[in-house]
């Protein structure tokens, strides 16, 4: 297996729709096990074939996410100190989060698991806290899923999802409104048809990625101004790169 090249904004490619898988070959496995160990490896919790420059219509996402952050809210509410469950980072929009209705729910930055100084003022993680971090990751690759070909054929409710994040889109992250419940309907790395009803955290995976697909970013579901603003800064980087 091979770690891949995540493209990022504002990288064309990334624009693109991608292209229905019509084989299910060795190229497209192997293809799916890259993803997968790419994923992983960043870390992130999902990932489209868009991003690491493939046109083919393919996710794979960690399935445990959901439990990870349950996780983690039950550390957090038990913590004398209450960090931002959502791991909001110093370019994170935090200047107008929405009061979420009791069937919202938080959640964490989606396909990015981790930024730079995320808690502005805590000790930064040591490296061999970082290396366990990855290896467990890498460890638990058995977990990950990968949908073919997938679509959203059902979708109710509402929520925020918290400082949304996406390893394509660097350096940034943003509430956005996504749906709580989806039903999604593809195929599985077998070939056989496959559906099924994702909710909360798992759905905003799956509508994330899911636009990857159709050549859309989270950052194209946010206010046309915060999204202007974001443009400006990676023009600025780039400039000064």
């Amino acid at each position: 297996m091979t770690i891949l090249k995540i493209l990022e904004y504002p990288d064309p490619f990334l624009l693109l729709k991608a292209k229905p898988v019509e084989n299910i070959d060795k190229e497209t496995m192997r293809l799916i096990k890259d993803m997968a160990e790419t994923m992983f490896n960043a870390p992130g919790v999902g990932l489209a074939a868009p991003q690491v420059g493939s046109d083919k219509r393919i996710i794979v996402y960690n399935p445990n996410a959901q439990a990870a952050e349950r996780a983690s809210d039950s550390s957090s509410s038990s913590s004398s100190s209450s960090p931002n469950p959502a791991g909001s980072s110093n370019d994170s929009d935090q200047d107008d989060h929405p009061q979420l209705d009791k069937d919202g729910s938080r959640r964490k930055k989606i396909g990015n698991e981790s930024s730079d100084n995320d808690h502005p003022g805590e000790p930064e993680e040591s490296c061999s806290s970082q290396t366990a971090n990855r290896k467990s990751n890498m460890e638990s690759m058995e977990e990950y899923r990968a949908i073919i070909n997938p679509e959203i054929i059902a979708a109710s409710g509402s929520l925020i999802s918290e400082n949304e994040a996406c390893l394509s889109v660097p350096d940034y992250s943003a509430d956005v409104k996504r749906f709580s419940k989806v039903t999604v309907r593809g195929l599985n790395m077998d070939g056989k048809k496959v559906q099924f009803d994702a909710e909360d955290i798992a759905a905003v995976i799956m509508q994330h990625e899911i636009d990857h697909l159709d050549g859309v970013l989270y950052i194209d579901r946010i206010s046309m101004l915060k999204r202007n603003m974001y443009k400006k800064r990676v023009k600025k980087r780039l400039k000064n790169s």
